[in-house]
């Protein structure tokens, strides 16, 4: 069952939407404020996010900048600002959809199924024998999976995809700013220290000893690479 967090302040309006979509088999959770819908969004597994964009504590937009920072699910900002420049900015953040209230229920549901099946087939559009094996690692693009000696680790899908990145380039070195345009597709503008504290998670799943690397290598001034 697909699982979806409504991040939306106005009660009356987030319980409707709830509704409509548990009639279509979806599980849903709300949150009624930016904070807390935040920190479900950052630190649980959607499948979709329905996001207000006026919201008491952390405003819509800031929440959409920081699930793109860390996940690639679709995410469908609901406002009532009509104004272009607000639908711009939404999607320049990385929303995949932009819906003005008020608007109908129905049609809400239609494009949250439209956006899942989308999302699903591009999950499901690479190769059935993409695997990595290097020594004790196994990486399987397809089902977005890692085995270390065997044991199946959890990563973030920015985790994931920093960790396929540096596999697939294997002893080339790469600075911060390179991995954070790569990864998360956009210019660093400052926020690098993203791409360390995630080397650093990587490390901690997949070494053996994080403080001596077998996998992930600091090359002091200039980056990382990815030894084999």
């Amino acid at each position: 069952m697909k699982r979806i967090l409504i991040i939306e302040d106005e009660e009356s309006i987030a319980e409707l939407e709830k509704d409509y979509l548990e009639l279509s088999d979806f599980q849903v959770e709300i949150a009624n404020d930016g904070v807390k819908g935040l920190e479900m969004a950052l630190n649980n597994d959607y499948d979709l996010f329905i996001l207000d964009l006026m919201l008491p504590g952390v405003d819509g937009f800031e929440i959409c900048r920081n699930i793109r920072m860390e996940k690639n699910t679709p995410v469908i900002m609901v406002s009532a600002k009509k104004e272009d420049i607000d639908k711009i900015r939404g999607l320049g953040l990385g929303a995949d959809d932009y819906i003005t209230k008020p608007f109908s229920p129905s049609e809400m549901v239609a494009r949250v199924k439209a956006h899942l099946s989308r999302y699903d087939r591009l999950i499901n559009s690479a190769s059935a024998n993409d695997i990595i094996h290097i020594r004790g690692l196994k990486i399987d693009k397809r089902s977005r999976r890692v085995w270390v000696n065997g044991e199946e680790k959890s990563f973030t899908t920015k985790e994931f995809d920093l960790l396929v990145f540096l596999a697939q380039h294997p002893n080339r070195v790469f600075t911060k700013e390179e991995l954070f345009n790569k990864i998360w597709a956009m210019d660093s503008m400052g926020q690098i220290a993203t791409v360390t504290v995630h080397i650093k998670k990587l490390r901690e799943k997949i070494e053996f000893d994080s403080a001596r690397p077998q996998y992930i290598e600091t090359i002091w001034g200039v980056g990382y690479r990815f030894k084999v």
